[in-house]
Parts: structure tokens; sequence; C-alpha cells
């Protein structure tokens, strides 16, 4: 009887502690993809900007 609940408790810790190094990794990785849309985002405004430049050109 010990021996089974000494086998549930270890489970649960492992259970845990895997659940504990997942929220860390998803938590790096959503810090990390905010990080990155952040730097598309003003590449992006950049881009569009000196495109408009370019056309301004064919308007005066």
């Amino acid at each position: 009887m010990d021996q089974n609940g000494q086998t549930a408790a270890e489970f649960i810790l492992l259970f845990g502690g895997i659940m504990v190094v997942v929220l860390l990794a998803i938590h790096m990785y959503n810090s990390y993809m905010a990080d990155l849309t952040e730097e598309v985002n003003s590449k992006e405004v950049k881009e569009f900007n000196n495109g408009l430049m370019n056309i301004e050109k064919y308007f005066k």
C-alpha cells in the first residue's frame, strides 16, 4: 500500500516539474516573439515610408 502512494507522489512531482519547465519555455518563447514582432513592424514601416518617398518623385 505504501509503495502505491509513493509511486503516485513521485509521478505528481515529476509531472509538476515538467509543467514548470514547459511554462518557463512558453514564457521565454512569448517574450522572444514579442520582441521579434516589434522589430519586424519597425522594419516594415521604414520600408513602406521609403517606398512612398520613391513614389513621391513621380507626382511632383
